[in-house]
């Protein structure tokens, strides 16, 4: 008997701990050991706030612990409350940044790094890099920077397509270790860059960054999500410094 009851005392405690992995919005053990950190709590928008701005947008709704762009207005009242989210906390160094995004038809939305705000940068993506989330076959067109998710706004194609049904989570990893910026969308390595190299400091000769702080080699800032006016769903967004 008693060896029933330890074998059914595993069996639940290994459901639980299946259960509380696929849990959005929670550290587990090893992640808490590491170092990581919860940027978003599935409950409310406590460390974030407008871009330039110290409120937050109403148009970003936590629904069920998810975080939800709702770019709906109605007939009668005023358009919606718009506006790009970014976090309080600045990030300095190497980092670690992982989340899950789930998009629809027409879905065009991004996470910014390196942000900075200051009243001469009217817009979040006149001072960030910009990693492209949306509805690929959407946008896809036979030109440079189709806007692919992955896709490094303005600056490189991803190496490789690998988006999951619409309505689907989507995971993504970024990273800067070293002066290597690295993005992994679902498990694919899908861009890998040497902010120090000759390859990089070209493209950033040609794009609209190139006066702004990062195109200067300050890779240092907050992290945002954009409002595009569409759709898309974010959750279990997660960093870890060094």
């Amino acid at each position: 008997m008693f060896a029933k009851l330890t074998a059914f005392g595993l069996l639940i405690s290994l459901a639980y701990t299946s259960v509380q992995a696929q849990t959005p919005n929670i550290l587990s053990a090893q992640e808490k050991k590491d170092g990581w950190k919860l940027l978003f709590d599935g409950r409310d928008l406590k460390g974030w706030h407008r871009y330039n701005a110290k409120d937050t947008p109403a148009s970003w709704k936590v629904e069920q612990g998810v975080l939800h762009l709702d770019v709906s207005t109605t007939a009668t009242g005023p358009s919606r409350d718009a506006g790009d989210l970014v976090t309080d906390a600045i990030v300095t160094g190497d980092f670690e940044f992982k989340a899950e995004f789930k998009i629809e038809k027409y879905t065009n939305s991004g996470f910014f790094f390196f942000v900075q705000e200051a009243p001469e940068y009217k817009k979040i993506f006149d001072t960030s890099i910009e990693v492209q989330v949306g509805d690929d076959k959407l946008y896809q067109k036979e030109v440079p920077h189709p806007h692919s998710s992955g896709d490094l706004f303005g600056l490189a194609d991803v190496r490789l397509q690998e988006p999951k049904p619409l309505g689907s989570w989507n995971q993504l990893m970024v990273s800067l270790k070293k002066n290597k910026l690295t993005v992994i969308l679902n498990g694919y390595t899908v861009q890998e860059h040497d902010l120090t190299s000759a390859d990089w400091k070209q493209r950033m000769s040609t794009s609209k960054l190139k006066d702004k702080p990062v195109g200067k080699g300050k890779f240092s800032g907050r992290i945002g999500l954009q409002d595009w006016n569409t759709s898309v769903w974010f959750r279990d967004i997660k960093l870890r410094n060094g």
